[in-house]
């Protein structure tokens, strides 16, 4: 006779031969080494972070054009010689930087923006090394969870398109046209960068997890909190874009009052470039005006936001709302005093590293508000 099953028995709990089920057709995949690829992921967006602010110290040390040749391969030798020294200084001395800009520098001068590119591009390297070396580890240990091989090789892939992207862009400056790097390329490079900071910061949170318990949670998810949320993240990675135009052409260092610009709402001559797209581009006082009327705006829709996320039932939620607001303000604060004292390059690297907080923090709510933490009834 078969034996009687219990009222309030878990679905699921046991099989006829009394062996436990482990979670259905959702655990069925191969789970792969979650914890692993996620250590070595979050090891990777610290490096990518390291190279965002290497890059803008390199920027603001105009040492990006101290290199003039893409050796991906051979350049990761620097000078071993002083007569290899002597070459790459004489390659420098022939492009209109140096003709115009640093006419007269030394050798040891040379050396100085030459190991701040050269460092930048070498970091690059370590970031490719170590995204090898990972991938194709897991790969050939079949240790990569179910769906993930084709988002974890798209980074690699985004990583080597962004090396052709940071050549793409000191090329603009050694033509003859420019003395730094056209300010929309640089724009370009920053944004790809942000982009794949953006993917492994996501990726993180959803391997911070099991896939069974994030399918779970999309049951509590807030669509409208997570809309707003994905607003917000589009309208800061414009920000993020408008800031590196206004660093392209050093646009911070201009108009150093505030909350007026020049003693007016509107910087002087905002449209005297021909043709006139090229103003919002290369006008320092139009570019650095349209970053500010857009830190206001995106500013006013962060509080929006803020107050729909304080409405969340979740405290977790909440609680991470709460952190986008508070580094919102930061943000902000450090953009006013970035402008008062003219972008010191201390202040200018909090600037960017604030960018990058505030970035991951929007992605880390938006994640939360898609799938919500488990929290008790009583809380």
């Amino acid at each position: 006779m078969a034996e009687k099953r219990k009222l309030f028995e878990e679905v699921g709990e046991t099989t006829r031969s009394g062996q436990p089920q482990t979670g259905g057709m959702i655990d069925a995949g191969r789970r792969g080494a979650r914890g692993a690829i996620r250590l070595w992921l979050i090891v990777l967006f610290a490096l990518v972070v390291t190279m965002i602010a290497v890059g803008g110290l390199t920027r603001l040390t105009d040492s990006g054009l101290s290199i003039t040749e893409w050796r991906p391969l051979t350049g990761a030798l620097p000078p071993m010689s002083a007569e290899a020294w002597q070459v790459e200084f004489d390659k420098y001395r022939a492009i209109p930087e140096y003709q115009l800009q640093n006419k007269g520098m030394s050798l040891s001068e040379f050396q100085f923006i030459y190991w701040w590119e050269w460092g930048h591009r070498q970091l690059g390297r370590v970031i490719g090394l170590v995204w090898a070396l990972g991938f194709f580890g897991f790969l050939l240990a079949r240790r990569i969870p179910t769906d993930w091989t084709g988002r974890l090789l798209g980074l690699g892939v985004l990583g080597g398109l962004q090396g052709a992207i940071g050549w793409w862009m000191v090329a603009s400056g050694l033509t003859g046209e420019r003395l730094d790097v056209a300010s929309y390329r640089l724009a370009t490079h920053l944004g790809l960068a942000f982009v794949i900071l953006g993917l492994i910061a996501w990726y993180v949170y959803a391997l911070g997890r099991e896939e069974r318990a994030l399918m779970q949670a999309r049951r509590s998810a807030e669509p409208k909190l997570f809309s707003m949320s994905t607003g917000l993240m589009h309208f800061a990675f414009l920000q993020i874009l408008l800031g590196a135009l206004v660093a392209g052409i050093d646009a911070g260092r201009t108009y150093n009052d505030w909350p007026l610009m020049a003693g007016h709402f509107l910087p002087p001559y905002p449209f005297d470039l021909t043709p006139v797209w090229r103003n919002f581009f290369e006008n320092a006082g139009l570019v650095q005006f349209l970053h500010r009327m857009a830190g206001y705006l995106l500013f006013a829709f962060g509080v929006v936001v803020w107050l729909r996320a304080r409405r969340s039932a979740n405290r977790d939620t909440r609680f991470r709302f709460n952190a986008i607001f508070a580094v919102l303000c930061l943000q902000m604060v450090l953009g006013i005093v970035t402008v008062l004292y003219m972008a010191p390059w201390q202040i200018a690297i909090l600037h960017q590293l604030g960018a990058v907080a505030l970035w991951a923090l929007i992605l880390r709510g938006r994640f939360a508000a898609r799938y919500p933490v488990p929290q008790s009834l009583r809380s």
